[in-house]
């Protein structure tokens, strides 16, 4: 199988549509709370949690840095439910996506560099690889289906020479 470098583009509300919602205060309905106080921003993401029972669930993910360049081996969908992940700090992380269905190609994968201060919403049955922080370990709030039910599928990409492009 011939290699194949994945570009990295930069994450926008309109090119990640297709995939999810981007979380960024910045570019969301907002309007003033607690007496003039605080801002609240609101309407950020589709949250798709309850499908057969599932319940939400609200968690912090550690990840590690991973090496770049970043040979991908992996990809994973949820589909019973979205998912949902904001960096505690203000940190950049990288995010492949393919559209949901049957099967996953390897040559349909794109990558998205996040801004600072920049999360996601995976919606419900879209491929996304596993967290990738960049530079150091990075703290993520988590939103997703908790139930007793499994809810992960994973397709290995071992045997493709599947690469992420240049940062």
């Amino acid at each position: 199988m011939p290699r194949i470098q994945i570009p990295v583009h930069p994450l926008t509300r309109e090119a990640f549509r297709p995939y999810g919602d981007v979380i960024q205060a910045a570019e969301s309905r907002h309007y003033t709370i607690n007496q003039g106080w605080a801002e609240r921003y609101a309407d950020m993401a589709d949250l798709d949690l309850l499908e057969a029972g599932g319940e939400p669930n609200v968690g912090v993910v550690r990840a590690a840095p991973r090496p770049m360049p970043l040979k991908v081996t992996v990809m994973e969908r949820h589909p019973k439910s979205s998912q949902l992940f904001i960096p505690l700090e203000p940190r950049p992380f990288l995010v492949l996506v393919a559209s949901p269905g049957e099967p996953l190609r390897p040559e349909n994968i794109i990558a998205f560099k996040t801004r600072a201060g920049q999360g996601i919403n995976y919606r419900r049955g879209v491929w996304h690889h596993p967290l990738i922080a960049l530079d150091q370990s990075t703290d993520f709030l988590v939103v997703d289906r908790h139930a007793k039910d499994e809810n992960c599928d994973e397709v290995s990409l071992e045997q493709a020479d599947l690469w992420v492009g240049e940062l």
